[in-house]
């Protein structure tokens, strides 16, 4: 599976991001599970969001979805 479409928990990482449009990075976990929450995203999608490391800091999607990728 390529980087964008890697799945975690039922969850792919392209579908994370298409709750993620328009997000200011750098951002944290928080941030981004809330973001994601505010922008009509499933719980499946917030409570993978809620699995990141809470003091880890995303420079960008990419950087995200490696994090995601990394959940076991």
């Amino acid at each position: 599976m390529s980087q964008g479409r890697q799945r975690t928990a039922g969850v792919s990482t392209g579908e994370v991001q298409s709750y993620l449009g328009g997000i200011d990075y750098p951002a944290n976990s928080k941030q981004v599970a809330d973001y994601a929450k505010q922008h009509g995203a499933p719980t499946e999608v917030v409570d993978l969001l809620n699995q990141l490391p809470k003091d880890q800091e995303f420079r960008n999607a990419a950087d995200l979805n490696h994090a995601i990728g990394g959940l076991k």
